[in-house]
């Protein structure tokens, strides 16, 4: 039985950090002089908890992001450096925050531009890739497995006051959208019709109670997809179509629709790389 615990483990924290599992094996290297110095059941598994959490960091913010490089990833700023950000710190813990160096200067410029227009701007992402080794799941996107892709948050203002939030109105930045309107194409209801059943799942599971305090920028987030879509080296910009036609994105040939085997992109932008 704690073999098989061992085991599932080592898989989650593979999953969902792709370097979980190895710190995981490591950390049980101390765990035969962590048995042999304390006597206490609870005390053991404490320490053995620390030293783990200590491991993890260690290879996070220090060993990782130089052994990435040789990858040819690169990692996206924890805070606002160069006017980008996460929306959520999640993702930098989990080492989802990876991507090519073309994307990451693209990324770059987009964001200083934004910002001249508006010095209280700050690009705000998710979801980027992992680390290491091309075509490793970064779960539960469909694509995101070689340092090509990224997706970035809507811009929203404060429902209240109109100043810029430089946040997103979900926890996680996905699940809360700019829903089509009454004469717009409906794609996740057609998708949903057609059996795709997680194309709007995660907009069930996230509670929509925050949103109230968003208003969602559409000028501010077409001149961000325009700046995108104007790069030479960017291949393909995924966003749901009835926002693509609201937002006058309609002379944009690489700005698509994802497809129903994904999932809903009117809570987010997709850019990937050529």
């Amino acid at each position: 039985m704690r073999i098989a615990f061992k085991l599932f483990l080592f898989l989650i924290l593979t999953i969902l950090t792709q370097i979980g599992g190895v710190v995981l094996l490591l950390s049980f290297l101390l765990h035969t002089t962590i048995d042999k110095r304390l006597s206490s059941i609870a005390g053991r598994r404490m320490v053995k908890s620390v030293c783990f959490t200590f491991l993890y960091f260690i290879f996070t913010f220090l060993l990782v992001p130089p052994a990435a490089k040789l990858f040819g990833r690169v990692r996206l700023p924890m805070t606002g450096h160069r006017h980008l950000k996460p929306v959520n710190m999640l993702t930098c813990l989990l080492n989802r925050n990876y991507v090519r160096p073309q994307m990451r200067d693209i990324v770059y410029q987009v964001a200083d531009k934004m910002h001249q227009h508006d010095s209280a701007f700050v690009l705000c992402y998710l979801d980027a890739n992992f680390p290491f080794v091309n075509r490793f799941p970064l779960i539960p996107h469909l694509s995101h497995n070689d340092g090509r892709k990224l997706d970035l948050a809507f811009v929203y203002r404060n429902s209240t006051d109109g100043t810029l939030t430089n946040s997103s109105p979900s926890f996680i930045g996905y699940g809360i959208s700019a829903e089509p309107t009454a004469g717009e194409l409906n794609t996740a209801n057609f998708c949903t019709n057609c059996g795709y059943w997680q194309y709007g799942l995660l907009n069930k599971l996230v509670s929509q109670a925050t949103s109230r305090q968003y208003v969602f920028d559409g000028k501010l987030t077409a001149d961000i997809v325009k700046l995108f879509a104007n790069d030479p080296h960017i291949g393909k910009i995924f966003i749901e179509p009835h926002l693509k036609s609201r937002l006058g994105l309609m002379q944009y040939d690489k700005i698509r629709f994802q497809g129903c085997r994904s999932v809903r992109h009117d809570d987010h932008i997709h850019v990937q790389l050529k």
